[in-house]
């Protein structure tokens, strides 16, 4: 029961019902430890911050729509030797995001690319910065569909603005009129003003066979990507091999061959 029920218009009221939940338990702490009223108003206030940057993270990492739960903390660099680790956690501090520069992972498939592109986003989450996770074909996808309904410009300055935009599987499926276009005016749009982390199975060199159509589009797109883009190359086998079958076959014991004479 709230100590004090007259509380309780006033802080829904200032938009503080939170501290609610922790009120009587707070209160019971404060008599018997005989705080301060100052020292119980400090714990009310640390409960209510803790409370609203949990809030907000829940609400970041919902919106960042990331396929699963991945973190640093469960990345497996041991399997990546010649990964340069020191820059995987500078890039885990956000400096990557202050500077507004692109963070581009290659490797071959299943080598651990998406898990480190969303374990990078999951870190700038925590940092309270806002994340989107997509592959290449979804997002083209999307501009297109809002290019039908006459929302292309809303759409494009909506993805502009996202401070860490994830594009994972770039060059997967070449890109046709008009998903190069959208693409390029994308990347234009966020060049030197947000985050752009970019995984792909191509290597570095062969990014502009993403754009088999118009090489002068690639070129320009593939310049904004590549300046002052910190660079991660993903280089060992990979974790989804498949299952070991066995190498002999079960012996047939004495009385499974008997049971088949009888038969």
């Amino acid at each position: 029961m709230t100590p004090i029920p007259e509380l309780v218009p006033h802080l829904k009221q200032l938009r503080l019902s939170g501290i609610l939940d922790s009120l009587d338990a707070r209160n019971r702490q404060a008599i018997e430890s005989k705080l301060a009223y100052t020292e119980f108003l400090a714990i009310l206030m640390g409960d209510e911050v803790a409370r609203r940057e949990q809030n907000s993270f829940s609400t970041r990492l919902r919106r960042a729509q990331f396929r699963s739960t991945k973190t640093l903390e469960q990345f497996d660099f041991e399997r990546l030797p010649q990964l340069n680790r020191a820059l995987v956690h500078d890039l885990a501090t956000g400096r990557y995001v202050r500077e507004c520069s692109p963070v581009l992972i290659v490797g071959p498939s299943g080598t651990g690319k998406s898990h480190l592109a969303q374990a990078l986003g999951h870190c700038a989450i925590r940092q309270g910065v806002d994340v989107l996770f997509t592959n290449c074909s979804a997002l083209t996808q999307s501009l297109h569909a809002a290019r039908a309904t006459n929302a292309y410009e809303r759409k494009l300055q909506t993805l502009s603005r996202i401070p860490v935009l994830i594009i994972d599987d770039f060059g997967l499926k070449p890109l046709r009129a008009p998903a190069d276009e959208d693409l390029h005016e994308l990347i234009a749009e966020r060049y030197e003003r947000t985050a752009t982390i970019v995984t792909s199975n191509l290597d570095f060199t062969e990014w502009d066979q993403a754009f088999p159509v118009n090489p002068l589009l690639a070129s320009a797109t593939l310049d904004r990507l590549r300046h002052n883009a910190y660079c991660l190359v993903l280089d060992g086998q990979s974790y989804r091999a498949p299952r070991q079958m066995p190498t002999t076959m079960p012996t047939k014991t004495k009385n499974s061959t008997q049971q088949k004479d009888v038969k």
